[in-house]
């Protein structure tokens, strides 16, 4: 770092990683300081040949980004989108006494910090600024508690960076060439992919077993309950858990009475005019503790299983609300709490709940770190020593919701424990014995604010209050109704994210900061599919995951990956020296570069990507170049059939593939004819799904007419009618009566559509696109877009009065901005997209110097008069002034 200077005069210029973290640290900062944003990391390694500087393209070791030979020596680029953004910051650096970097205070913050002073090169003082909240007393404090940097936890972040690049860049080619080009490796990446193939190897081995009960409907004193059956002739009748929750099957040993339909139904049958007596009762108090403040894994889980957050969604809201100055940094490994947080959240419970909810002493939530965690900061809260109530906030949608689970979330954890009453029974009628069981909340305590979600809805349904009526030994109840009951074990479920998330963190691979992140790719390449919350594995997932395990199997081993975090945490702890460490990781005779040229060779490519499913021995299933398929033997040959991306490898079954081979063979069976043409009309599946086809395909004729079915269709549903309405799409409704041009109903990627003129609005949930109607496509086109992929505007402010463009308001991943034309500009400080109006959106623009006017003389921008000045202005005051600036402090210079 740069050494301390003197030098008092001059802005003192802070640097953060996004324009809303710079907008709400403006507010707290004097005029002195200028806030810049860097836009996060300004350098990594080589994306691309594209940014390979031209002195190395032509070096062994240029394409992977790290020289190997030379103490793993990293190759940095700047990317082409960030040269302006660092020509900017030295531009302001050059009038600036003193240089902050505020980034935040983790690895990846410490690390552009780093990336920032070697770019940037400063002449100035130069410290380091932390921070886990965004609020006046944070920054201020901040300010005066600034440090050197920490390359302790640089060297762990480039290590992992380097680490990442060196797997990445070194297995993947190995797909390439032995399953299908374009296929990625990574370090955690493929060790996720394994525990979901894993747990669809679990549902394929898989075989489900059916056993009864019997349900019996009681009543006491004019109450009903439920009573079920646990023992007939001394012998415990059979439930869900003493079945093997991997096999199905009943569990070895287990000496318990199996029910078959045949048996429930006399049993049912015959004990309901018996006599029903209670012959136990038991009551038994209980308490339930909340559970700590969120950690980044947890509120990941929680925002997943309550709001149906993603992962990376919740992150990305997270990171809006720090920034904002709403929670405390949201990527931490600690439940700690500190003393302002204790005494914010205690002052909450008596304003809102009374003295009764609070716990006698504070709740001290230990700074225990997670298996692997990295450095530890404060646990998730509501920012401030003053915590804000929800409904106070102005946020609104996601942001609200969020905030609103991390706020009851933060005072539950100081409020005292639930106390229950537990109370079960038992009733004995002729040679069975019944049980019935209740749950009484006696006081509420942290129930009031906060109940934490589950992943299984049978433990939730459990954590219900179930009110029993009073009960004493030889009570007699009557027996209103008597059933028997069906059952079947359940395969275990597939992760959701939020079970991944809980996984990976227990295990200690990878990150929680970076589990969004994680998720995200392996879904968008085509690894893992969401089917509602679950993740399914696609084929592609279960032949890379057999193909790794079998001949790499240390890197997408647990054990082994965990072993990597923690040499990661040992090199940010000063421990371990990074440089030895890569090598031990990627030289040697055991490294993994000697380890993937050696295997390579055992590898045959058609055996890498082709595997068989238990239970289906006359199918092989592949991978090739245009997706997954299955071939089965007909008369000595191999028939080959595309497999639907939406077939998952445990869901299919002997009588679907048979259906996929059949149709290959023999064409599907027609539907009918076209009245029109004549031809044949056919339900087919395809590697997108199923869709209809018209005609068969002939030399003369190799892509006959195709449609696919709409959403939740399915093939036994599609009749010749149906089949006809779908192959006429697009369908012309009729003329716009503004245009004159044609209005036409379709039916695409995200569901049936009307468009005019490249204008889409899609068709609601409950309308059949078979049976809109023309005024219905106008009404529907003549309301704002709501937007699939390109954001929809959150405001009109109307039109810009120079060059006749719309001025909208957008909502970015860094908070809202004014849009028009190509020009874009954060909202001015205190506005908001409600408040902000057209006069403040058209001088922000022009300040900017980005209108275009409709002619160049009279209608031109007067904004736009500086610019030919400023280029011939030389220095700082000369610019200045070119810009109506009447005051200008510069730097003054060293002697």
């Amino acid at each position: 770092m740069a050494k301390k200077s003197d030098a008092s005069d001059g802005i003192k210029l802070v640097v953060v990683e996004s324009p809303t973290k710079a907008k709400t640290i403006r507010k707290f900062l004097g005029k002195d300081y200028v806030v810049e944003s860097c836009m996060g990391h300004i350098r990594d390694l080589p994306q691309s040949a594209k940014d390979i500087p031209e002195k190395v393209k032509k070096e062994k070791w240029a394409q992977l980004g790290v020289n190997v030979d030379k103490n793993f020596e990293p190759l940095y680029c700047v990317p082409k989108d960030k040269t302006k953004v660092v020509k900017n910051l030295k531009d302001k650096l050059e009038e600036a006494s003193e240089l902050y970097l505020a980034t935040d205070e983790d690895r990846e913050g410490e690390s552009i910090s780093w990336h920032l002073l070697e770019v940037l090169k400063p002449k100035v003082p130069t410290k380091r600024m932390v921070f886990h909240e965004i609020t006046k007393e944070a920054i201020q404090k901040a300010l005066k508690d600034t440090r050197e940097i920490d390359l302790n936890l640089v060297r762990a972040q480039e290590a992992r960076r380097i680490l990442d690049r060196l797997v990445g860049y070194t297995i993947s080619p190995l797909l390439w060439k032995k399953v299908a080009y374009g296929l990625s490796a990574g370090r955690v990446q493929s060790v996720a992919v394994r525990l979901i193939a894993e747990r669809e190897l679990e549902r394929i081995r898989f075989k489900k077993s059916s056993y009864w009960g019997v349900l019996a409907e009681l009543s006491k004193d004019g109450v009903n309950f439920e009573s079920r059956l646990q023992q007939y002739k001394n012998q415990r009748v059979a439930t869900g858990k003493d079945f093997d929750g991997l096999t199905g099957q009943l569990t070895a040993g287990k000496d318990v009475l199996v029910l078959d339909e045949k048996t429930a139904s006399g049993l049912a049958k015959d004990l309901k005019s018996g006599n029903w007596a209670v012959t136990d009762v038991e009551e038994k108090p209980t308490f339930r503790k909340p559970a700590p403040p969120f950690i980044t894994s947890t509120l990941q889980q929680e925002a997943n299983r309550k709001l149906g957050l993603s992962s990376r969604e919740t992150m990305q809201v997270a990171q809006k609300l720090y920034e904002q100055g709403f929670i405390t940094y949201m990527r931490t490994d600690s439940t700690f709490l500190s003393n302002e947080a204790i005494t914010a959240s205690r002052d909450c419970i008596q304003g809102k709940y009374g003295k009764e909810y609070l716990t006698p002493q504070p709740r001290n939530y230990a700074a225990k770190k997670v298996k692997g965690a990295q450095e530890a900061h404060e646990a998730i809260r509501p920012a401030g020593n003053q915590f804000m109530d929800p409904d106070e906030t102005g946020l609104t949608g996601t942001q609200f919701r969020l905030y609103d689970l991390i706020w009851k979330r933060t005072i539950a954890s100081q409020m005292v424990d639930a106390r229950q009453k537990q109370v079960s029974a038992k009733i004995q009628v002729g040679d069975a014995l019944f049980g019935a069981s209740g749950m009484t909340i006696e006081f509420p305590g942290f129930l009031r604010a906060y109940v934490e979600g589950s992943d299984d809805p049978e433990a939730d349904l459990a954590e219900r209050e179930v009110r029993l009526p009073a009960l004493k030994v030889k009570d007699g109840v009557k027996c209103a109704k008597l059933d028997p009951t069906s059952h079947e074990t359940k395969p275990p479920a597939r992760y959701t994210e939020a079970s991944l998330v809980q996984t990976m963190e227990k295990e200690g691979i990878g990150r929680p900061s970076t589990y969004a992140s994680v998720i995200g790719t392996i879904i968008d390449r085509g690894y893992v599919r969401k089917s509602g919350t679950a993740l399914v594995p696609t084929f592609t997932a279960m032949i890379v995951s057999k193909l790794l395990g079998n001949y790499l199997s240390e890197y997408v081993d647990l054990g082994f990956t965990s072993e990597m975090e923690q040499s990661l945490d040992n090199i940010a702890d000063g421990d371990l020296d990074w440089e030895k460490y890569l090598a031990s990781v990627y030289k040697g005779p055991k490294g993994l570069r000697a380890r993937v040229d050696a295997q390579e060779e055992k590898i045959d490519p058609d055996d890498a990507r082709t595997m068989t499913l238990e239970g289906m021995d006359k199918y092989k299933f592949h991978v090739g170049r245009y997706g997954a398929y299955l071939t089965a033997k007909r008369d000595g040959e191999d028939v080959s059939a595309s497999l639907p991306d939406n077939e998952s490898p445990a869901d299919i079954t002997p009588e679907i593939a048979e259906k996929l081979i059949d149709q290959k063979i023999n064409g599907a069976d027609a539907l009918g004819k076209d009245p029109k043409t004549d031809e044949p009309i056919y339900v087919l599946s395809g590697r997108y799904g199923p869709y209809v086809q018209l005609g068969d395909v002939s030399p003369e004729n190799d892509k006959p007419k195709r449609a696919s079915l709409p959403p939740g269709v399915q093939p036994e549903q599609v009749d010749l009618q149906m089949a006809l309405d779908l192959l006429s799409l697009p369908k012309t409704l009729g003329k716009h009566p503004g245009t004159g041009k044609d209005i036409k109903a379709g039916l695409g990627r995200f569901g049936p559509f009307v468009v005019h003129e490249g204008d889409y609005r899609s068709i609601p949930k409950g309308e059949s696109i078979f049976t809109i109607t023309l005024e219905r496509a106008i009404e529907m086109l003549s309301q704002p877009k709501k937007g699939r992929g390109k954001a929809a505007p959150l405001k009109e402010l109307g039109a810009h009065p120079d060059s006749g463009e719309a001025i909208q308001v957008y909502n970015g991943p860094y908070g809202p901005y004014i849009k028009s034309g190509k020009v874009n500009v954060s909202l001015p400080e205190g506005a908001t997209p409600e408040t902000v109006t057209l006069e403040q959106a058209v001088a922000l623009i022009n300040e900017k110097g980005g209108t275009k006017a409709k002619g160049k003389g009279k209608g031109a921008s007067a904004k736009a008069a500086p610019k030919k000045s400023l280029k011939k202005a030389g220095t700082a005051k000369e610019k200045a002034e070119a810009l109506g600036v009447k005051k200008v402090v510069t730097r003054k210079k060293k002697k």
